[in-house]
Protein backbone atom coordinates (compact mmCIF):
# COMPACT_ATOMS: atom_id res chain seq x y z
CA UNK A 1 0.00 0.00 0.00
CA UNK A 2 1.43 3.19 -0.66
CA UNK A 3 2.02 6.04 1.62
CA UNK A 4 -0.39 8.27 -0.06
CA UNK A 5 -3.39 6.00 0.60
CA UNK A 6 -2.22 5.34 4.35
CA UNK A 7 -2.07 9.24 4.71
CA UNK A 8 -5.84 9.41 3.07
CA UNK A 9 -7.39 6.90 5.47
CA UNK A 10 -5.84 8.54 8.34
CA UNK A 11 -7.44 12.04 7.08
CA UNK A 12 -10.61 10.26 6.19
CA UNK A 13 -10.84 8.49 9.28
CA UNK A 14 -10.01 12.06 11.23
CA UNK A 15 -12.42 13.57 9.22
CA UNK A 16 -15.55 11.88 9.78
CA UNK A 17 -14.70 11.10 13.66
CA UNK A 18 -14.40 15.54 13.78
CA UNK A 19 -17.45 15.97 11.58
CA UNK A 20 -19.37 13.33 14.27
CA UNK A 21 -17.87 14.73 16.85
CA UNK A 22 -19.46 18.42 16.00
CA UNK A 23 -22.63 17.04 14.91
CA UNK A 24 -23.30 15.24 18.39
CA UNK A 25 -21.29 17.34 20.70
CA UNK A 26 -23.36 18.97 23.67
CA UNK A 27 -20.91 21.45 24.53
CA UNK A 28 -21.39 24.15 21.21
CA UNK A 29 -17.43 25.82 21.72
CA UNK A 30 -16.53 21.89 21.18
CA UNK A 31 -18.10 21.62 18.23
CA UNK A 32 -16.54 25.11 16.90
CA UNK A 33 -13.38 23.61 17.70
CA UNK A 34 -14.31 20.14 16.33
CA UNK A 35 -15.08 21.94 12.88
CA UNK A 36 -12.09 23.68 12.70
CA UNK A 37 -10.05 20.30 13.08
CA UNK A 38 -12.72 19.27 10.30
CA UNK A 39 -11.24 22.00 8.49
CA UNK A 40 -7.27 21.17 8.89
CA UNK A 41 -8.35 17.87 7.76
CA UNK A 42 -10.13 18.39 4.72
CA UNK A 43 -7.05 21.18 3.96
CA UNK A 44 -4.76 17.39 4.21
CA UNK A 45 -7.14 15.90 1.54
CA UNK A 46 -6.78 19.18 -0.91
CA UNK A 47 -2.99 18.78 -0.41
CA UNK A 48 -2.85 15.31 -1.01
CA UNK A 49 -5.03 16.29 -4.45
CA UNK A 50 -1.73 18.75 -5.36
CA UNK A 51 -3.91 21.85 -4.56
CA UNK A 52 -2.42 23.75 -2.25
CA UNK A 53 -3.55 27.25 -2.83
CA UNK A 54 -7.51 25.22 -1.93
CA UNK A 55 -5.46 24.35 0.88
CA UNK A 56 -4.24 27.39 2.30
CA UNK A 57 -7.47 29.09 1.30
CA UNK A 58 -9.66 26.29 3.55
CA UNK A 59 -7.47 27.24 6.28
CA UNK A 60 -7.52 30.93 6.29
CA UNK A 61 -10.96 31.60 5.26
CA UNK A 62 -13.08 28.30 6.94
CA UNK A 63 -10.22 27.19 9.97
CA UNK A 64 -9.25 31.05 10.62
CA UNK A 65 -12.05 33.77 10.14
CA UNK A 66 -14.91 31.55 9.61
CA UNK A 67 -14.41 29.80 12.73
CA UNK A 68 -13.29 32.24 15.22
CA UNK A 69 -16.14 34.41 13.83
CA UNK A 70 -18.77 31.73 15.47
CA UNK A 71 -16.49 30.92 18.62
CA UNK A 72 -16.69 34.52 19.46
CA UNK A 73 -20.72 34.38 18.47
CA UNK A 74 -21.09 31.26 20.36
CA UNK A 75 -18.79 32.79 23.65
CA UNK A 76 -20.92 35.76 23.38
CA UNK A 77 -24.73 34.13 23.23
CA UNK A 78 -23.50 32.81 26.36
CA UNK A 79 -25.86 29.56 25.89
CA UNK A 80 -27.18 27.02 28.62
CA UNK A 81 -29.83 24.60 29.05
CA UNK A 82 -32.13 27.33 30.59
CA UNK A 83 -32.58 29.48 27.50
CA UNK A 84 -31.90 26.56 24.74
CA UNK A 85 -35.08 26.10 23.07
CA UNK A 86 -36.54 22.75 22.70
CA UNK A 87 -36.79 21.03 19.17
CA UNK A 88 -40.09 19.86 18.26
CA UNK A 89 -40.61 15.80 17.36
CA UNK A 90 -41.62 17.32 13.64
CA UNK A 91 -38.06 19.47 13.47
CA UNK A 92 -36.64 15.91 14.03
CA UNK A 93 -38.71 13.75 11.56
CA UNK A 94 -37.79 16.29 8.95
CA UNK A 95 -34.36 16.52 9.91
CA UNK A 96 -33.99 12.89 9.84
CA UNK A 97 -35.54 12.66 6.97
CA UNK A 98 -33.50 15.31 5.03
CA UNK A 99 -30.54 13.57 6.27
CA UNK A 100 -31.89 10.08 4.67
CA UNK A 101 -32.65 11.94 1.42
CA UNK A 102 -28.39 13.16 1.14
CA UNK A 103 -27.39 9.85 2.23
CA UNK A 104 -28.93 8.65 -0.67
CA UNK A 105 -28.00 10.48 -2.68
CA UNK A 106 -24.29 10.04 -1.77
CA UNK A 107 -24.69 6.37 -2.33
CA UNK A 108 -26.23 6.74 -5.57
CA UNK A 109 -23.57 8.97 -6.82
CA UNK A 110 -20.86 6.77 -5.23
CA UNK A 111 -21.75 4.26 -7.71
CA UNK A 112 -22.43 6.17 -10.63
CA UNK A 113 -18.23 7.24 -10.02
CA UNK A 114 -17.24 3.55 -8.96
CA UNK A 115 -19.01 2.72 -12.93
CA UNK A 116 -16.89 5.26 -14.52
CA UNK A 117 -12.97 4.83 -15.37
CA UNK A 118 -10.92 6.42 -13.00
CA UNK A 119 -8.75 9.59 -13.18
CA UNK A 120 -5.51 7.52 -12.79
CA UNK A 121 -3.10 7.59 -15.89
CA UNK A 122 -4.03 11.08 -17.65
CA UNK A 123 -1.25 13.48 -17.44
CA UNK A 124 -1.85 16.52 -15.35
CA UNK A 125 -0.51 19.90 -15.65
CA UNK A 126 2.82 20.21 -14.26
CA UNK A 127 1.99 24.04 -12.56
CA UNK A 128 -1.82 22.26 -11.21
CA UNK A 129 -2.96 23.66 -7.66
CA UNK A 130 -0.90 26.40 -8.09
CA UNK A 131 -1.84 29.97 -7.79
CA UNK A 132 0.18 31.37 -11.02
CA UNK A 133 -1.57 29.14 -13.37
CA UNK A 134 -4.89 29.92 -11.08
CA UNK A 135 -4.20 33.98 -11.44
CA UNK A 136 -3.35 33.79 -15.09
CA UNK A 137 -6.69 32.08 -15.78
CA UNK A 138 -8.44 34.41 -13.67
CA UNK A 139 -6.96 37.04 -15.75
CA UNK A 140 -7.50 36.17 -19.35
CA UNK A 141 -10.22 33.76 -19.88
CA UNK A 142 -12.86 34.65 -16.67
CA UNK A 143 -11.48 38.52 -16.17
CA UNK A 144 -15.08 39.87 -16.88
CA UNK A 145 -16.40 37.94 -13.54
CA UNK A 146 -13.83 38.65 -11.82
CA UNK A 147 -14.28 43.03 -12.07
CA UNK A 148 -17.94 42.28 -11.44
CA UNK A 149 -17.25 40.40 -8.14
CA UNK A 150 -15.26 42.89 -7.29
CA UNK A 151 -17.53 45.67 -8.21
CA UNK A 152 -20.24 43.56 -5.70
CA UNK A 153 -17.84 43.48 -2.96
CA UNK A 154 -17.18 47.02 -3.19
CA UNK A 155 -20.61 47.52 -3.03
CA UNK A 156 -20.95 44.91 -0.03
CA UNK A 157 -18.50 47.19 1.74
CA UNK A 158 -20.55 50.69 0.86
CA UNK A 159 -23.24 48.92 2.54
CA UNK A 160 -21.62 48.13 5.46
CA UNK A 161 -20.35 51.04 6.40
CA UNK A 162 -23.68 52.65 5.54
CA UNK A 163 -25.98 50.43 7.68
CA UNK A 164 -23.46 50.40 10.37
CA UNK A 165 -22.83 54.24 10.98
CA UNK A 166 -25.35 56.09 12.91
CA UNK A 167 -27.61 58.54 11.97
CA UNK A 168 -26.83 62.19 13.65
CA UNK A 169 -29.99 64.38 13.58
CA UNK A 170 -29.31 68.19 13.64
CA UNK A 171 -30.90 70.21 16.09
Amino acid sequence: MEIQNIIFIILSALTLMCALGVVFSKNPIHSGLLLVLTMFSISGHYLLLHAQFVAIVNIIVYAGAVMVLLLFVLMLLNLNKDNEPQKSIMVKIIGTLSAGGIMISLVAVSKIFLVQKSMQGRPIAEDFGYVKSLGALLFTDYILPFELASILFLAAIVGAVFLGTRSVENK
